[in-house]
């Protein structure tokens, strides 16, 4: 409050050099807290990339009565929001992982190196992504019409191949993008690691995945109920949290069997398990905690001054 204010309040016990460090939900809270604000404006940049859904609307009132245009105008915008998708994911990773590993980040600048540096493997995935989100969403309206039609209930087979091909797709993406950002892995080591971490990870993958589920459904629940509250949060929730959520769980994965593994093998420790801060010997300065006293007013000397 010294900010606003002359008077200063009384100082406190400071910090304790030797607190416990937070571990589990205690230190994931403790994260969302101290970083809120920055996922919110994190949140806000991801969501511009979506733009291309809102420009489909547009597309659609100049194009009402021009079938043909409105069709290629909506394509060209699908394809436009599926190649710079991956490439924004990996900006967004980037900036989160940093926030997990609890080191210090640029949101504006760190987003978009990431972006840039990831872009081709980053758009290669996404563009996947989009184009299996949108199979097994077809799988769900194709395939049980045509079991209906035809009385056949083989036709259920393919449509629950597709939508467990795209479970373990989602999965996987929990690992793709925090490993693309953290390593120099080719896009096939990239797909071949985060395949076998969708399987060895079964309990984290778990976690996230229903922590996503219901997160999704509270915002559903917002779009056909309360749309002034889902138009609302939309800019700002609930990507980034999304986001954070599954870093915190999955990164740890990533380092113990893909990150730890090579520095180990290299005679190194990672470097991102190394706490910043100094030893008690390194110590320059010291929280006091409430031991300062005021620096009393001394007279004009008339000494020289350095200038």
């Amino acid at each position: 409050m010294g900010i606003f204010f002359k008077d200063y309040v009384s100082a406190g016990s400071g910090i304790a050099k030797n607190a416990p460090k937070k571990k589990g939900a205690a230190l994931f809270f403790d994260i969302l807290g101290r970083k809120f604000w920055k996922l919110l404006a994190l949140n806000f940049i991801y969501m511009l990339f979506f733009l291309p859904f809102l420009l489909i609307l547009f597309a659609l009132a100049i194009f009402k009565n021009n079938y043909n245009g409105f069709v290629i105008s909506t394509v060209v915008l699908l394809v436009i929001f599926a190649i710079f998708i991956g490439p924004a994911t990996a900006g967004l990773t980037k900036v989160i992982k940093a926030f997990v590993i609890e080191k210090h980040t640029f949101i504006w600048r760190d987003f978009w190196g990431a972006f840039k540096d990831n872009f081709k493997n980053a758009a290669i995935v996404g563009f996947i992504d989009c184009l299996i989100l949108a199979s097994a969403f077809s799988s769900l309206q194709v395939y049980p019409a045509i079991a209906i039609q035809t009385g056949s209930k083989i036709m259920y087979i393919p449509m629950v191949i597709a939508f467990s091909l795209f479970v373990v797709i989602l999965i996987m993406n929990y690992y793709i993008f925090p490993m693309m950002i953290a390593t120099t892995l080719s896009l096939k080591n990239l797909l071949k690691n985060s395949f076998a971490l969708a399987f060895v990870a079964l309990k984290q993958n778990f976690i996230i995945f229903i922590v996503s589920l219901l997160t999704l459904a509270i915002m559903g629940v917002f779009l056909f109920f309360v749309f002034p509250v889902f138009m609302l949060l939309l800019p700002f929730f609930p990507a980034a949290f999304l986001c954070l959520f599954s870093c915190f769980i999955s990164y740890p994965v990533i380092q113990k069997y893909v990150i730890n593994p090579y520095y180990t093998s290299i005679g190194e420790i990672n470097p991102e398990l190394i706490d910043d801060t100094p030893d008690e010997d390194e110590r320059i300065f010291e929280d006091m905690g409430g031991k300062e006293k005021p620096i009393e007013k001394r007279s004009k000397g008339k000494g020289k001054r350095i200038s």
